[in-house]
């Protein structure tokens, strides 16, 4: 990786940072490797249209599915035998029956969802009750719609000849990787991540909740607006101050900018500079943690997922716990997840019928509130002090020994690897400089610079 990097971008000389207390000494920090918990952590986006996306984090297996399918039925646990199921299907069923346009996206083989919804569905939404559907993902399905966008694109360029016209669709297999790509394909549709500037096409609805393929894939689905930003940065230079660049961008750029557009708009008469810019726009994420306040592992795993979240680039609305009616969460569970909001969720057998509305109207008006509300957590993740020449990170769920820091371009910004995520932050002009030494104190990492 250190020969890659050095190959494609010679002029970056990083400076790795250890991270010790001041002053800084040279023994590096090595990183420890988390077991995978089985906590959840619904996630929703806004865009433009205020369409939300609704997710889940969790290990496979224990009930991730079961929890999409149950918010797409207000959010509960399930419980059978000794597993404890996150319900994101009872959330669904609250959206729904308040009013909002609701839709359970699966991706997965696994009949569950089907049997908890109480319907078959397929490739497109299908109608599983008021303001409620469902679409089933298939990725050797979902190859053939974009490939034939390309094509009627392809055909209008003229890029390939002819030779893309010969490609048959239905003799493609499913390569390592694109389900998740084919996922990402499906919600930018659904939620419309790249909106028409002139019509504001509207999406078809208010609320979208995606039973992802696994924690890893969700928090790189998470972070992958600002990721790739970083990646559109060097591809915009190689495309704009290199000579083949300038010769095969504008054709190529427009090719997938025309391909991704599923509402049919195209780039006629669009400069590369405005498809670059309308491409680089930043969908934003919202994020509720869930966990069982009986089990500490879920605990710690939703604190854990809340530094990974942060660490993808989005900020977290609250936390939910799963309790019996008419109880709380105690304080020395909600004091963990201080700043945030905490609200309770009611236990749900799923070995017996159940009752929707019984569920719905348990729910307190706290929780109802942060499942409704818009506000997220009023606590920065990053604060500068100019006057100590320090930069404070706010980084939960995570000790010292797994957080390393890196610097390049001269000091302007620091680099933060954590969760296996990686954050850039931009140090303000009168902060930069290099890194003289760093602490753990209270779920916070203090840089100190020179």
């Amino acid at each position: 990786m250190a020969l890659l990097r050095s190959l494609l971008f010679p002029s970056l000389c990083p400076q790795t940072l250890t991270l010790t207390p001041f002053p800084s000494t040279k023994s590096p920090a090595t990183a420890t490797r988390r077991p995978r918990r089985r906590a959840r952590a619904p996630l929703m986006a806004t865009s433009r249209d205020a369409t939300k996306l609704v997710t889940f984090l969790g290990k496979g297996g224990a009930g991730k599915t079961t929890a999409a399918v149950l918010a797409a039925k207000v959010t509960s646990p399930l419980s059978l035998g000794f597993i404890t199921f996150t319900s994101a299907l009872s959330m669904c069923q609250y959206y729904a029956r308040e009013g909002m346009r609701t839709c359970l996206v699966v991706h997965s083989q696994d009949p569950t969802a089907e049997q908890l919804m109480g319907c078959n569905f397929g490739n497109s939404p299908t109608d599983c009750g008021d303001n409620l559907s469902a679409v089933k993902l298939e990725t050797s399905k979902l190859l053939l719609e974009p490939l034939n966008r390309v094509k009627k694109v392809d055909a209008r360029l003229n890029l390939t000849q002819g030779i893309l016209e010969g490609v048959v669709g239905e003799e493609l297999g499913v390569l390592p990787g694109m389900d998740s790509i084919f996922s990402a394909l499906t919600l930018q549709k659904l939620v419309n991540f790249l909106p028409d500037r002139k019509d504001g096409a509207s999406t078809e609805f208010d609320i979208i909740v995606y039973d992802g393929i696994s924690a890893e894939e969700t928090l790189r689905l998470v972070g992958a607006t600002e990721r790739v930003r970083w990646y559109l940065k060097y591809m915009r230079n190689l495309a704009e101050k290199t000579e083949i660049g300038r010769l095969t961008s504008p054709s190529m750029l427009k090719l997938a900018y025309d391909s991704a557009r599923p509402n049919g708009r195209t780039s006629e008469g669009k400069m590369s500079t405005e498809i670059w810019n309308e491409i680089e726009q930043i969908l934003g994420f919202r994020c509720f943690l869930v966990m069982d306040p009986k089990r500490s592992i879920t605990i710690t795993s939703a604190l854990r997922y809340w530094g990974c979240a942060i660490q993808a680039g989005t900020q977290i609305s609250g936390a939910l716990g799963f309790a019996p009616q008419s109880s709380s969460i105690s304080q020395e569970v909600a004091g963990k997840f201080t700043p945030l909001s905490v609200g309770t969720l009611p236990y749900l057998l799923i070995d017996s019928s159940l009752d929707w509305d019984a569920a719905i109207s348990s729910l307190s008006q706290e929780t109802e509130d942060l499942l409704t509300t818009t506000h997220k957590c009023s606590h920065p993740s990053v604060t500068f002090d100019t006057s100590q020449k320090s930069v404070k990170l706010f980084m939960p769920g995570f000790d010292k020994s797994e957080i390393k820091l890196y610097q390049y371009r001269g000091g302007s910004e620091l680099l933060v690897e954590a969760g296996d995520q990686r954050r850039i932050i931009k140090l303000p002009l009168g902060m930069q400089g290099k890194v003289s030494g760093a602490k753990f104190i209270d779920r916070n990492l203090v840089v100190k610079l020179r």
